[in-house]
């Protein structure tokens, strides 16, 4: 092996050490109490936000249908199949 062979070898085995120490020390922290506090306050908080969409969509629809409850003649927001539901557009 020259010189410069070893060099690549040298700084290809070094990249691969810091990257698989990074990896591990990820693992490590997830798997540890603080780690598992910030997976679960991230849950948490996506669940939260989940939750406030589909209240936010619920909230659109109830209100979509109460205006048409009022307004029959309002079809503004139908879609082709609730217009006519007894046409098959398939």
């Amino acid at each position: 092996m020259t010189l410069s062979s070893r060099a690549v070898w040298f700084v290809a085995g070094s990249a691969a050490g810091v990257y698989a120490t990074a990896k591990a020390r990820r693992a490590a922290h997830r798997l540890s109490m603080p780690g598992l506090v910030d997976q679960a306050s991230a849950l948490g908080l996506g669940w939260r936000a989940f939750s406030a969409e589909l209240q936010d969509g619920m909230k659109t629809r109830e209100q979509d249908i109460a205006r048409r409850l009022i307004d029959p003649t309002d079809h503004s927001t139908l879609s082709l199949d609730e217009a006519h539901p007894d046409k098959d557009h398939h």
